[in-house]
C-alpha cells in the first residue's frame, strides 16, 4: 500500500535528514522528559526485557536510552528506518552497542519479516517496541494496520509506545503549538545567529511538511484498543507532541 505520491520519500533525501538531525531533533521541547517517561513505562511493563525494536528510529535516540536502562539484561536491539541517512546516524550513535540495523519501508507489510529476521535464533518477538515521530507519515488506514502488525510481533505482556506528532483539535490549538515550537527552535538556533523570523520562515516552508499526515491522539488510542492493546493511554501530551501506547495482554 502506498501513500498519495509517497510524500514520505522526502526522508530519503540526505540533506533533509541532516537538517532534521542537526536543526530539529535537539530542539524538540521537553525531549528529556519524554524519554524519561518512555523508559519508566517500559521498565514498569517489562523489567526483564530481552528484545527491543526502535521502529522509524531516526538517529536511534529512543533505543539508545532503553539499551542504557537495560544495560544488564543482554538485550537484543533492532533499529529500523526508511532513510539510509538516519540509519547511518543511528549506527554512529550505537557504535559501542550490539545492535542490528535494518532499512524498512513500513508502507508495506513485509517490514515485519525484515525486522523479525534480525532477531537471533527462534526469538518469539519483541518485548518492547517504540517509535518516535515516524508513523505519522502514513495515511490513517495504514497507521491502524501498522499498530496491528506491531501488536502481532509483541511478546505477551510486551509494550508499544509511540512518541508522535499528532493533530491538534482546532486551528487555534495548532497555532499555539506552532508558536511554542518556533520559540523552542529559536532558542536552539540563537547562538548560530538566526533571527526568530528566519527560524519561523524555515519552519513554515520546511520541505517535509507535505509528508505530515497528522491524526488526533484520541482516534489513535481508539485504534489501539480495537486491535487488542490493554492499558491504552496518552501518557504525556504537549500540544501536538504526544507519548501514547499500550500493552499486549499477558498469556493466561
Amino acid at each position: 500500500m502506498t501513500t498519495t505520491a509517497r510524500q514520505d520519500t522526502v526522508w530519503q533525501v540526505t540533506g533533509l535528514a541532516d537538517t532534521y538531525l542537526d536543526g530539529v531533533r535537539g530542539a524538540i521541547p521537553l525531549a528529556a522528559e519524554q524519554i524519561d517517561i518512555l523508559v519508566r513505562l517500559c521498565r514498569a511493563a517489562r523489567p526483564q526485557a530481552r528484545a527491543l525494536l526502535d521502529l522509524g528510529c531516526g538517529d536511534g535516540i529512543l533505543g539508545h536510552a532503553l539499551l542504557d536502562a537495560y544495560s544488564g539484561n543482554d538485550m537484543t536491539a533492532v533499529f529500523a528506518d526508511f532513510s539510509p541517512r538516519m540509519l547511518d546516524a543511528a549506527q554512529l550513535r550505537l557504535s559501542g552497542y550490539a545492535a542490528h540495523f535494518v532499512q524498512v519501508d513500513y508502507a508495506y507489510s513485509n517490514w515485519v519479516d525484515n525486522v523479525c529476521h534480525a532477531l537471533p535464533g527462534a526469538a518469539p518477538g519483541f518485548d518492547i517496541i517504540v517509535s518516535g515521530f515516524s508513523i505519522h507519515h502514513q495515511p490513517d488506514t495504514r497507521k491502524r494496520i501498522i499498530y496491528e502488525e506491531i501488536y502481532n510481533i509483541l511478546t505477551p505482556g510486551g509494550i508499544f509506545l509511540n512518541l508522535e506528532h499528532v493533530a491538534s483539535a482546532s486551528d487555534w490549538g495548532e497555532e499555539q503549538f506552532e508558536t511554542y515550537f518556533i520559540d523552542s527552535l529559536y532558542r536552539y538556533h540563537k547562538e548560530r545567529g538566526k533571527t526568530r523570523d528566519e527560524v519561523a520562515a524555515d519552519f513554515y516552508h520546511r520541505p517535509d511538511k507535505v509528508a505530515n499526515l497528522l491524526t488526533s491522539v484520541e482516534k489513535q488510542l481508539g485504534w489501539l484498543r480495537e486491535v487488542g492493546y490493554t492499558n491504552v493511554d496518552c501518557f504525556l501530551k504537549i500540544f501536538e507532541l504526544a507519548l501514547f501506547g499500550g500493552l499486549k495482554p499477558a498469556e493466561g
